[in-house]
């Protein structure tokens, strides 16, 4: 079945992981209430910086700091928009404040994806 995903690139201090993770449980319960097929948050194990390009850089990386790499996948575009405008009017989420999220949502790189291949 073709997938539409979201994916993300998040800096998090390393002495925040463990806020980082009950957060981040509480967004994938939302997520999943309103309809995403899957949450999938992973903890950098072998990222390491490169010369041109990395996870590292791309999220302009800090002493201290480890990369979250993440994706939410839908059956559909219109399923994502659908599911997305329903997670944004969430009041779990929507009553948050930016300055008190467990990560850096400036240096956070996000996207919507088609499935080019799924095997």
């Amino acid at each position: 079945m073709a997938k539409y995903v979201d994916g993300f690139v998040v800096p998090v201090a390393k002495d925040k992981v463990e806020e980082y993770r009950v957060f981040s449980e509480m967004a994938g319960r939302i997520w999943k209430e309103h309809g995403a097929l899957e949450y999938i948050e992973c903890l950098a194990d072998d990222v390491k910086s490169g010369k041109l390009t990395s996870f590292p850089q791309a999220v302009d990386l800090q002493e201290g700091e480890t990369v979250i790499f993440a994706w939410i996948t839908y059956s559909s575009r219109e399923h994502r928009d659908k599911v997305m405008e329903a997670v944004m009017k969430d009041e779990r989420l929507a009553s948050i404040k930016p300055e008190t999220m467990p990560f850096d949502g400036k240096r956070m790189i996000f996207g919507g994806f088609k499935t080019l291949i799924e095997m």
